[in-house]
């Protein structure tokens, strides 16, 4: 039996401190205007969590990551912030919020708040200060303004498009363009301006003072930009590397922006934590995870993976290393509220592909447009391949995070109708892009579809289906071999075995089949193949198929005990 030894411990001059609660932790995202409706008004809220949080402790879990809950119009599901210091009033008070961090730090559940520092909403009291002031004001120099071209200045500065589709630019009544790389009710601000920097500080500063433990930072790796005259064309702007000298993403001196947040978190005791969204070059990913930045930079290589052993096996080698590499430890989604659910995307047997090769994780499934009913969607397969998937992940050194309702096994919900639909991205791409509503829609918490399935006695903002009714939480509750039951049964076995960082690969025998073992001798087995593998020892500690007479299933992970029984 060949063994490779992998550790994410670091072998750079980062000093780690190996006991911060986040470097192993468990960590569970919430939408909140699709958790739990308290009031009755089809929109999830801070006092719905509260109501949660006896599920969430007995679910095991670590930590909870909040989704933007500030005031905001909602032109992207929250992200368009107009008040980031404060709760939307749809989704209660600061003394909700205070009420919900005080219920799970009780029950030992640390809080992490979403950061949106690219963008404001277009609502928000210094955009529209910026659209009273005019040209040249201080106002609007927290923004990206710009004149347009053409004789009469009708036409925008720039070609360039918005990430989600139509142009990246927006006229306003005096005639001045500003930039939004995202929906046009959310420009971006000028991280060059100090007022700017000072504000988001005052933030920090803000949340921490309520119990916050730590931030997730939206698109961490967009904030500073170049735009000294002239601009590129989109075609210009296709050719410049990505070497920390572009001028739109991942630019060196954006670190400059973390190092200040750093001293900030740092100012805490228990410091306070970080964690970046840095879709950027593998090689650039540990400056934003270093304990000089932000301590912590999401891994998205699982969740842009194949159901397939050569893949995840490649993907946790080269994360492991770039965890060395920062001094931090890495982290490992398969879910989130960006992306189709991944008991779906391993039910399609040719995964839609994106034009550089990727899996369409955040676009339109065509073969699900008939609401995840099409004879192209194998739902069991998926759902026992996102079982095994998410085992595996799970005995994997660093913290995992998990997105509310994978733990109930659901699928994307596809048959939304148009007139329902909420994601900017449907709308901006003329339907094209179904965009991320499906994987929005509110839980089913009962079985009932008159209270919106235990979500709110108003309804659901969202359309739920039909089928929701048998993935409730209450249908699984007391079901050992449901969904919910393995969940709370690997997170309770994760905390008494997760010591250590490091990880060694035995070689199994077969190519399609992945093992290794942990600190203390537990091991993970994944069984990526159809066909049963023959397990050399059968002391099982937690399987997502039945292992019988020490065989494996297909499309199962099993944890083993350190010590044959």
């Amino acid at each position: 039996m060949s063994v490779i030894e992998q550790s994410s411990s670091p072998t750079t001059n980062h000093a780690v401190d190996p006991a911060p609660w986040w470097r192993q932790a468990v960590v569970y995202q919430i939408y909140p205007r699709s958790f739990a409706d308290a009031n009755g008004d089809g929109l999830g809220d801070i006092p719905g969590i509260t109501s949660k949080a006896d599920y969430l402790q007995g679910l095991g879990i670590d930590a909870v990551w909040l989704s933007p809950f500030y005031p905001s119009e909602l032109a992207d599901g929250g992200y368009d912030v107009a008040d980031y210091r404060n709760v939307d009033p749809r989704l209660g008070t600061l003394g909700d919020f205070d009420e919900m961090v005080d219920a799970l730090h009780d029950r030992d559940i640390k809080v992490v708040v979403d950061i949106v520092p690219n963008h404001t909403s277009d609502q928000h009291a210094w955009f529209q200060e910026a659209l009273a002031a005019g040209r040249g004001s201080a106002a609007r120099q927290r923004y990206i303004f710009r004149e347009g071209t053409g004789q009469d200045g009708s036409q925008p500065p720039t070609d360039w498009e918005s990430i989600f589709g139509g142009p990246a630019w927006e006229q306003v009544a005096d005639g001045q363009w500003y930039l939004h790389n995202f929906a046009v009710e959310q420009p971006d601000l000028n991280w060059a301006c100090p007022e700017v920097r000072a504000d988001f500080v005052k933030t920090l500063h803000f949340w921490s003072d309520r119990g916050v433990d730590g931030f997730r930072i939206d698109v961490a790796h967009m904030l500073t930009k170049d735009l000294t005259e002239p601009l590129p064309s989109s075609a210009e702007l296709r050719l410049i590397p990505m070497d920390g000298q572009h001028p739109m993403v991942d630019r060196d001196d954006v670190h400059d922006v973390y190092a200040e947040w750093r001293l900030v978190f740092n100012s805490y005791d228990p410091p306070r934590t970080a964690v970046a969204e840095a879709w950027v070059d593998k090689a650039r990913v540990p400056r934003y995870a270093s304990p000089e930045g932000l301590g912590q930079a999401f891994n998205f290589d699982l969740l842009q993976a194949d159901f397939d052993a050569d893949q995840f096996e490649n993907v946790v080698r080269e994360n492991l290393q770039l965890a060395r590499v920062s001094g931090s430890s890495s982290t490992w989604v398969l879910s989130n509220h960006d992306v189709t659910r991944h008991a779906t995307r391993y039910g399609l047997p040719h995964p839609p592909r994106e034009p550089n090769g990727l899996p369409a994780i955040k676009h339109g499934l065509e073969w699900i447009l008939s609401g995840g009913e099409s004879p192209e969607l194998d739902r069991h397969s998926g759902e026992r391949r996102a079982r095994a998937a998410t085992l595996f992940m799970l005995g994997l050194p660093g913290s995992s995070y998990l997105y509310q309702g994978e733990e109930l096994g659901l699928h994307e919900v596809a048959d939304i109708p148009d007139s329902a639909r909420q994601d900017p991205t449907f709308f901006r791409s003329g339907g094209v892009d179904l965009g991320r509503d499906g994987c929005r829609v509110p839980l089913p918490w009962t079985e009932s579809p008159d209270t919106a399935f235990g979500f709110g006695e108003g309804g659901s903002h969202l359309p739920q289906p039909d089928w929701f009714s048998g993935y409730a939480a209450s249908g699984q509750d007391c079901d050992t071999g449901s969904s919910l039951s393995l969940y709370r049964r690997a997170l309770q076995l994760r905390r008494a075995l997760q010591t250590g960082e490091q990880l060694e690969w035995i070689d199994s025998g077969r190519a399609d089949v992945l093992r290794f073992r942990r600190p203390n001798g537990w091991e993970v087995v994944t069984n990526f193949g159809t066909e049963p593998y023959e397990l050399d020892r059968a002391d099982v500690l937690v399987s997502t198929r039945e292992v019988t007479d020490g065989t494996l299933p297909g499309e199962s992970t099993a944890w083993l005990a350190s010590d044959p029984v």
